[in-house]
């Protein structure tokens, strides 16, 4: 009785709690770093209500009011009929905010697509086969980032892409020369992607899993794009993300100094250019509400990048 007593008392005073371990995946692991990193949350609904804008917007106005010219309101500031102002043949400043957005948000996702296609491409490739496969890709890579991208996307806008036609796509017409824009900014940034990829493929392809993968005869195409891609994009992502604000900075840039897109499509660099006559005039409105939307996207999508780098590494618990 004693010894039944006792055991009940130890029970009643000492029962251990067991704590369930939660095991989380990868990609739990990823989205519980990035929604802890705040700043990088503030970033993506920042870039999130600036798309909405775009995409609302052009619901609401069409896009003959982008161009839809008055005389009379020519160089308007601010006010309750035309919220940004007007330039200086009077167009609505806001509305053509909305559908420059939408080209500068077109190029850059365009550009980033030409750029880490070819980067994760050259990269991988070099990795995997390794040898004279390597040398060679490594060496062209190391060839292109001898070239001034910069420079080289000036001249050619300048010699090549004022001679390019207006393109129409789905009822709209574009100027010809967005397709130098796109080409020339993913042809020149995808050698940094090329190495990092690169570094990644070496340590991945010597794991279990892949000789695993060879021994039951999947063909180098399956090991590469089922295996090995898939784990590497996380630099991909990232750089993907970063990539981004690069190609829209490069195409206000470039359409700043008037090499860029021509008219009679709008961006937001072609806006800025357009203004600089004016700023002696006293019309603010025409470069500061394109500039800011400029450094706001650029602003939210380098926090958006930096959380996401953050939250694919392994080893980061910074965030945890």
């Amino acid at each position: 009785m004693a010894d039944t007593s006792e055991l009940t008392q130890k029970a009643g005073i000492g029962t251990i709690v067991e704590e369930r371990k939660v095991v989380l995946t990868p990609g739990q692991l990823i989205w519980r770093r990035f929604r802890k990193h705040h700043m990088a949350v503030a970033g993506g609904v920042g870039a999130i209500l600036l798309i909405l804008f775009i995409v609302g917007g052009s619901i609401i106005y069409p896009e003959s009011r982008s161009n839809e010219t008055d005389l009379k309101a020519r160089l308007s500031p601010p006010s309750a009929t035309h919220w940004f102002g007007t330039d200086s043949v009077g167009r609505d400043v806001f509305v053509r905010i909305i559908y420059g957005g939408q080209i500068s948000l077109f190029i850059g996702v365009l550009a980033v697509t030409v750029s880490v296609s070819l980067g994760t491409v050259v990269g991988g490739t070099a990795a995997y086969y390794g040898g004279w496969v390597d040398s060679l890709l490594m060496r062209f890579t190391e060839a292109m980032l001898a070239i001034p991208s910069l420079f080289l996307l000036i001249v050619l806008a300048k010699f090549i892409g004022r001679e390019v036609g207006q393109v129409s796509i789905l009822g709209r017409t574009f100027s010809g020369s967005i397709g130098i824009v796109i080409i020339v900014i993913g042809l020149t940034s995808w050698m940094y992607l090329a190495r990092i990829v690169r570094a990644s493929v070496l340590s991945i392809k010597e794991l279990d899993y892949i000789s695993a993968s060879r021994a039951l005869g999947a063909s180098d195409t399956r090991s590469f794009f089922r295996h090995l891609v898939p784990n590497t994009l996380g630099p991909i992502i990232v750089s993907s993300t970063l990539g981004l604000a690069g190609s829209i900075l490069t195409e206000a840039y470039v359409s700043f100094l008037g090499l860029g897109v021509q008219q009679p499509t709008s961006t937001w660099g072609n806006m800025m250019q357009q203004a600089q006559s004016f700023l002696t005039r006293g019309a603010w409105w025409m470069w500061v509400f394109p500039s800011l939307f400029i450094v706001f996207i650029i602003l939210c999508v380098n926090l958006l990048g930096d959380g996401l780098r953050d939250a694919f590494d392994p080893r980061s618990n910074r965030h945890l």
